[in-house]
């Protein structure tokens, strides 16, 4: 009995060592699992979702539309063009999922597995119908054993539409914008690059304006291969960026671009810049630099063909500086225009060096001084007024600081700090060297002489607007301070400047019918560590009409061949330009055209005066004259540069008049004015 109980005691303790030892299994095997779980979910649940969702989501960025860059009457410069771009995931078309007509799936009568089948070749041959290529490009990019395959970047979304109408299992498309321009004001505008960026030009500077926000779409893929935005995720639109309307009139600005193409290729130039300004506002019509690129093909994009030169460089101005030294000698030192000044007979000893003018003038006037560009009367001038006085309307022009109009890469020029000035710093600056401007500061400087003598703030911005045309911010006309009084503006530009036009250097920069007043500067460039390597600069700058100014213009050609003096070069592209301006601009004939008759009226009854014709080809002479209803009688070589001339310019004869003049050869060596 004791045995039996025995036994089963023992069996007991058998059968519960087992079961806890089970347990002991089972719950390892819990804590396993549990573990297991623990770790996925908790310790690397990030891992495995990551990992999940690239399997079955995918995030799309949608590009916003970069916004537009409009004229000052609304013309598109610059747009964004929506474009569609294909992609293919290869594993997926290999293996696209079969259905039968009613659209069930086709399944496999031994293993019930959906039946699948490669649908590169249908792929490939509606690609290429659509979008030109071969079928065998198509098939080999579909081939590909990882990634994604590109079927077609940036198709127009017109030639896009067939396809999107497509829904091919492993195939999707991204929608984004390509940018296209008018193909004007090149620098000024700039580019973009790649994640719609801006990389130049206003593209840069107004890049967070123009660019928008990027929207976001969660796609999630079905077994079939097909996507849909995900439901419960979040789905960000994209925002269009703002507008961006400018002050540029794009007509002004196609003009001013074909003359300086002309100009260069004409005097086989090395560059030259051209700008055009309301003289009351600072808006800037035009500007432009050549040599240019083509905006809609990056392959002629150099950095030298992308510098906006009207901002980025400077350069000593020469006599178109003048305007500073008689500025202050009207002012500091009463300087009247009947004023004798004696030219110390074309050369003035400065320390060891020496001043010239390109005549040997004694006694003459104080506006024929400026009338004829003299050097010596300049810089004893400026000796006379002394360092601080000098110095005091450099800074009131601006001269030695930004304008702050609002382009990339504006430089402030280079005004020396008067404790730097040498014995030859207030004359040599009296007449345009020892100084250096950019071609914006010099046009701001004759526009506040045209603006009763406030310097206004030159600007190309006129207003930003969102995209449901709501103004964002609006760049009104700014006043940087006063120059000069407006007596001794308007004293300035009717006595000396006018007559510079009228009678002097700058005859050639004259309008039928319209006054004009303006400043030649024909100045040596510092190469090499001289000046003796005859490299010049040619430029004017002049604004009309003079009884009520509204525009102003600079020209300036780097390095022009074989004539170099801005009578010849830069004076005569500012009547051209002025000219056809005012022929294509209905607003600005409605702003002249009272004046011009009554200017039209006077000319027909009055003498001429014979312009300065120094420096200027045969043939250029004898345009200019026909122009002004003279003719020309010359002696010397036919291909040769004007030497002088039997009448004085400034004359006043009839139109019955015969100008008789010497030309030289075109190697002579030659003074600049």
């Amino acid at each position: 009995m004791n045995e039996e109980r025995q036994g089963t005691a023992e069996v007991d303790r058998g059968f519960g060592r087992r079961i806890g030892v089970l347990m002991l299994v089972f719950a390892l095997f819990m804590s396993a699992i549990i573990a297991m779980l623990f770790k996925v979910q908790i310790l690397n649940g990030s891992t495995y979702r990551e990992k999940a969702s690239r399997q079955y989501e995918r995030v799309v960025t949608s590009t916003a539309r970069r916004g537009d860059i409009l004229d000052r009457h609304g013309r598109m410069l610059a747009e964004s063009i929506e474009s569609v771009s294909f992609y293919a995931d290869p594993k997926i078309v290999r293996k696209t999922p079969l259905f039968d007509d009613r659209g069930r799936p086709v399944r496999d009568r031994r293993t019930r597995k959906q039946k699948t089948f490669d649908n590169s070749l249908h792929i490939a041959t509606l690609f290429a119908r659509h979008l030109g290529g071969s079928r065998d490009s198509y098939l080999k990019e579909l081939r590909r054993r990882r990634g994604n395959a590109v079927l077609g970047r940036k198709v127009p979304i017109a030639k896009a539409l067939p396809l999107l109408k497509e829904k091919i299992p492993g195939v999707w498309s991204d929608r984004e914008h390509q940018r296209y321009y008018l193909n004007v004001a090149s620098q000024v505008i700039g580019l973009t690059g790649s994640g719609n960026k801006g990389t130049s030009g206003l593209e840069l500077g107004l890049d967070r304006e123009l660019r928008g926000t990027d929207g976001t779409t969660i796609y999630q893929r079905t077994a079939t291969g097909n996507r849909y935005p995900a439901p419960d995720a979040r789905q960000e639109a994209a925002v269009p960026g703002n507008t961006v309307e400018l002050t540029i009139d794009a007509d002004i600005q196609s003009i001013v671009e074909d003359e300086l193409s002309g100009i260069v290729e004409r005097y086989s130039a090395a560059a030259a810049t051209g700008i055009v300004m309301e003289v009351g506002t600072g808006e800037v019509l035009a500007m432009a630099n050549y040599p240019t690129f083509n905006l809609n093909d990056r392959s002629t994009w150099t950095p030298e063909k992308a510098r906006n030169r009207s901002v980025t460089d400077s350069f000593e101005p020469g006599s178109t500086f003048k305007i500073v030294m008689a500025a202050a000698a009207t002012e500091k030192l009463g300087r009247r225009a009947e004023d004798m000044v004696f030219a110390h007979n074309g050369v003035l000893p400065v320390y060891n060096r020496r001043v010239r003018d390109h005549e040997p003038y004694g006694d003459i006037t104080f506006r024929e001084a400026i009338m004829y560009s003299s050097n010596v009367v300049a810089a004893s001038t400026a000796m006379e007024l002394g360092n601080e006085a000098f110095k005091e309307y450099v800074d009131r022009f601006g001269f030695g600081r930004r304008t702050g109009i609002g382009l990339v890469g504006e430089i402030a020029g280079n005004v020396k700090p008067l404790e730097k000035w040498s014995g030859t710093t207030l004359p040599w600056m009296g007449y345009g060297y020892e100084v250096t401007t950019t071609p914006i500061q010099i046009l701001q400087a004759y526009a506040a002489m045209a603006n009763g003598g406030e310097l206004m703030r030159p600007f190309v911005v006129r207003r930003i607007s969102d995209a449901s045309g709501h103004t964002v911010r609006r760049y009104e006309p700014k006043r940087v301070g006063r120059v000069m009084s407006e007596r001794t503006a308007e004293y300035m530009s009717r006595e000396y400047f006018k007559a510079v036009v009228d009678s002097g250097t700058a005859v050639s920069a004259s309008l039928r019918g319209i006054s004009v007043a303006g400043k030649t500067g024909t100045a040596q460039r510092f190469t090499g560590g001289s000046y003796r390597n005859k490299v010049y600069v040619s430029s004017f700058v002049g604004y009309f009409p003079v009884e009520d100014p509204r525009y102003a213009i600079i020209v300036l050609v780097e390095d022009p061949k074989p004539a170099y003096y801005a009578s010849t070069v830069a004076a005569p592209s500012f009547r051209s330009i002025a000219s056809r301006m005012i022929a294509c601009s209905a607003e600005m004939r409605e702003n002249l055209s009272i004046r011009s008759s009554e200017q039209a009226e006077l000319r027909r009854i009055e003498t001429v005066a014979v312009p300065e014709l120094r420096g200027m080809s045969r043939g250029e002479a004898e345009r200019l004259l026909k122009w002004l209803g003279l003719h020309m009688e010359h002696r010397g070589p036919r291909d040769g540069l004007v030497e002088s001339q039997d009448t004085a310019p400034g004359t006043k004869v009839d139109g019955r008049t015969a100008v008789r003049v010497r030309l030289a050869p075109i190697t002579k060596n030659r003074n600049p004015s």
